[in-house]
């Protein structure tokens, strides 16, 4: 193995640009030639290949966002797509690809690998509902651009004694929505894994007011309930005694410098799929569990549901965080 090449689709996370660091660092470590493909799939189907040295990661592991771009390619779904992906791959001779994004972007590298190419996944998604890891690269940093925006919010709150709903990303999964609410101190969280009671919202909101607490905070997951709007007016038309208002923070909170914990999740995992290609493993996406670095074949966690934490869904509970309740499956 020779050279390797790197690519990040899909939603952007901060962190990608700190594994694509760490994945040509520890390839030019190894003696290897490392690649970058700009504009995800898109890119790699229109032979978009650029050459990666130390001085072009040199200084990214402090940006948040992809310097290589990235993109959604319903192209590269068909099989002309994948096919004149491997013929560019084969055009440069490269022999391995490391691809960073979520859920599609690595059913995307599966397909690759069924084709016989050599794919190493790394999981960049801010929503961490990839199955397989604990974590994933992106996670902190929008957890903490969260808490600091729900912070700011709070004050304004707090002045005018409001009821703010905030919407956070999260279309099939509550857990930035869940865990930005217990380290907020906020009262309600929204999260499409339990069905919303409007009732039990308001009683909360209700009590609140009535009690001296000046401003209360509810955190919904982007598309649940038909969305953060309607969820409002729902609160308004039951004749809530408090202002309510509503802030979108959207793409923001993809914005945020990584953390150390990013940074450092990242670098790790570059690494590890530089060893992994280089040990001859494939078909795999690197993941962490309980704090150690581990390849999970692509088949054992694509196509699978991740779950809350089972102890962040108690401690809500029991701190008096409202849920809703358990949506049977």
């Amino acid at each position: 193995m020779k050279r390797i090449a790197v690519l990040t689709s899909g939603g952007d996370s901060p962190g990608m640009n700190p594994a694509i660091r760490s994945v040509t660092r520890a390839g030019l470590h190894k003696g290897l030639e490392i690649f970058g493909i700009r504009n995800g799939y898109q890119g790699l189907i229109d032979d978009e290949v650029i050459p990666l040295d130390s001085h072009t990661v040199s200084g990214r592991i402090r940006d948040a966002g992809t310097f290589l771009q990235t993109s959604r390619c319903s192209e590269f779904v068909k099989e002309e797509g994948q096919l004149r992906a491997i013929e560019v791959l084969k055009k440069h001779r490269i022999d391995a690809l490391v691809v960073i994004g979520g859920d599609g972007s690595l059913n995307g590298a599966r397909a690759l690998h069924r084709r016989g190419l050599p794919v190493i996944g790394l999981p960049g998604t801010i929503d961490n509902d990839l199955y397989g890891t604990d974590m994933g690269i992106g996670v902190d940093t929008a957890l903490n651009t969260i808490i600091s925006l729900v912070d700011m919010i709070r004050a304004t709150a707090a002045s005018h004694r409001r009821c703010f709903v905030v919407e956070v990303m999260g279309r099939g999964s509550g857990y930035l929505a869940l865990m930005a609410t217990i380290t907020t101190g906020s009262q309600v969280a929204v999260i499409p894994e339990f069905r919303m009671n409007i009732e039990r919202i308001t009683q909360v909101l209700h009590r609140r007011f009535t009690s001296n607490h000046n401003n209360s905070v509810i955190i919904v997951a982007e598309g649940v309930c038909q969305g953060s709007e309607f969820m409002q007016r729902l609160i308004e038309t039951d004749k809530v005694k408090q202002e309510v208002r509503l802030t979108v923070f959207g793409h923001v909170q993809r914005g945020g410098s990584p953390t150390h914990y990013d940074r450092l999740l990242a670098s790790r995992m570059g690494e590890m799929a530089i060893l992994a290609l280089t040990s001859g493993e494939k078909g795999a996406m690197v993941a962490t569990v309980n704090g150690k670095m581990q390849l999970r074949d692509f088949d054992d966690i694509l196509d699978r549901r991740k779950g809350l934490p089972g102890d962040a869904i108690r401690l809500a509970r029991n701190i008096g965080i409202e849920l809703g309740d358990v949506v049977e499956s």
